[in-house]
């Protein structure tokens, strides 16, 4: 039997997080480093998978299979391709960084006080989501992803509802009833999408007879499988639906804006560059896949809600006071790109999705953590109560501006690209569509360069006359994100070799080719 890679890539964190839960309440040193280790650990493994990956070979790899429920047709099964890969190296590559942005957040409310937050708990629940959503890009079982799916949304809950962000708050009755709204929010939401989910997902299996993603592939290919559209069509809403929550797409996006608001920056980070992505990757993988002509069907009025999402986000961006806030109604305008690229149905727009997945990541990574680096030290979310910080933070400053470049899609910078990709693919097919998406674009500039005056500029306020300029593990943390989403903006190819012959193989799925151009003929 081979290496299990895979399997112990996702169950690397899961250990991680067992044992750094059990180290002595006293030990909150010992507890990061150890969380530290096995997301660094974590990385190594996904950086094996992704060597190992052959971009040219079968559409899933490093496979594994085993029976689990033999009565129920559950089996183990793993496997990745291209999309998959990708998402796993930016999830194993994230973590860390989020724990080291996350140091101080789970210490002690107060010096030697009985009240404080439990460390060890902290970064044990964000080595458990980050095991969750492994297993999520890799499982190739129906009722195995909807497991994990699911489960994720406990650790979640905890990270959000118990260890929030005090900054926008008046006192801590406060901050803890606003934690536990955005918790509460966020688990009905998602827990809703899910349950509508599990009836799809056994609707599936009565239709299919299988849970296995290749089995039931194989078997629409041959033609032995015999869905009615009626059937398939509902089925697709089931699954789509409970996709769309978690991506979020308008207008199932209202948890997001409170879930981000309330948590620690740290873990607002990895709510949108890391499990919110299942939720896209889950579209390109199920929905497309199982549910080709209900895929066609629908997309219509998936790329009218894609484009609504674009424009809703931006412009509700452009109002925000809060900093925090203000990201995450960027990030809903962001996946309305991606699921606007996933939609569009040509190679181009899912190439692009794809790349959004990763670039979103990276770049929402950068900005979030620097904007929560400058929380903390002023210890208020508004934007009003800034001013003239380059002055006084000038590298803090700098960092920030990067990644509001890279939010805004910059030239030069990672998400350009993926950006570029989405609105050539879909103005191939829809025109009028990616007319009206470009206006997200301009509206993006417009929010991103206004926090920044805002915040960054202009007269050094009182309150921030004596704040210090990013500390070494601060720098440690941004510094690697910047120089990857200038790497990634200059030379993608890495990245693309990865991910388009899984990109083509979901196009052949769907039966969908990409459109010729019209070239008026000379004369």
């Amino acid at each position: 039997m081979s290496f299990p890679l895979l399997t112990v890539t996702a169950a690397l964190p899961a250990v991680g997080a067992v044992l750094t839960a059990a180290v002595p309440a006293a030990r909150r040193t010992a507890a990061k480093r150890l969380a530290l280790a096995f997301s660094a650990a974590t990385f190594v493994l996904a950086m094996v998978i992704l060597a190992r990956f052959e971009p040219g070979g079968d559409r899933y790899q490093l496979t594994e299979s085993h029976a689990w429920i033999a009565d129920f047709g559950v089996r183990y099964e793993l496997g990745v391709d291209g999309i998959g890969v990708a998402l796993i190296a930016l999830t194993a590559l994230l973590v860390p960084f989020v724990i080291l942005a996350g140091w101080h957040d789970a210490d002690p409310l107060e010096t030697n006080s009985s009240r404080w937050r439990p460390t060890q708990g902290f970064f044990a629940l964000i080595l458990l989501v980050e095991a969750m959503v492994v297993l999520s890009f890799e499982a190739t079982d129906v009722f195995l992803f909807y497991l994990f799916f699911e489960a994720m949304l406990i650790p979640m809950y905890f990270l959000i509802g118990g260890f929030g962000d005090r900054a926008g708050a008046h006192g801590e009755k406060e901050a803890a009833t606003q934690r536990s709204y955005a918790a509460v929010k966020f688990l009905l939401y998602n827990l809703a999408g899910g349950l509508v989910m599990l009836a799809a997902v056994i609707g599936l299996y009565v239709v299919a007879g299988s849970f296995s993603l290749g089995e039931i592939a194989q078997a629409r290919a041959n033609g032995t499988l015999d869905m009615a559209s009626s059937t398939e069509r509902w089925l697709f809403l089931g699954f789509f639906f409970a996709f769309a929550v978690k991506a979020p797409l308008w207008p199932l996006h209202t948890w997001l804006p409170n879930a981000m608001g309330e948590a620690t920056t740290p873990v607002a980070v990895l709510i949108t560059a890391v499990v919110d992505k299942v939720g896209t990757f889950a579209m390109l993988r199920y929905c497309l896949q199982l549910f080709p002509e209900a895929s066609k069907w629908a997309t219509p009025v998936i790329l009218v809600l894609a484009v609504i999402s674009i424009l809703y986000g931006a412009l509700l961006a452009v109002g925000q006071r809060d900093i925090k806030r203000l990201v995450a109604y960027a990030s809903i305008s962001h996946f309305g790109f991606i699921v606007l690229g996933i939609f569009a149905m040509t190679s181009q727009g899912q190439s692009g999705a794809t790349l959004y997945m990763v670039n979103h990541g990276i770049s929402t990574a950068a900005l979030m953590l620097v904007a929560g680096f400058l929380i903390s030290r002023r210890g208020s979310r508004l934007i009003a109560d800034y001013g003239g910080v380059q002055k006084v933070a000038p590298v803090l400053a700098g960092t920030f501006l990067i990644g509001g470049l890279a939010t805004l899609s910059l030239p030069g910078l990672a998400p350009f690209v993926s950006e570029f990709l989405v609105l050539v693919g879909t103005f191939s097919r829809y025109p009028a569509l990616g007319i009206v998406a470009t206006l997200g674009i301009v509206l993006a500039a417009l929010y991103v360069l206004v926090l920044y005056q805002r915040t960054m500029t202009g007269p050094v306020k009182p309150e921030v006359s004596a704040m210090p300029d990013l500390k070494v593990r601060e720098l440690a943390v941004v510094v690697p994100l910047i120089a990857l989403l200038v790497f990634l903006g200059v030379y993608p190819k890495p990245l693309t070799d990865v991910v388009n012959p899984a990109v083509k193989q979901t196009m052949s799925d769907v039966h969908k080719k990409d459109p010729r151009p019209e070239v008026e003929a000379a004369k």
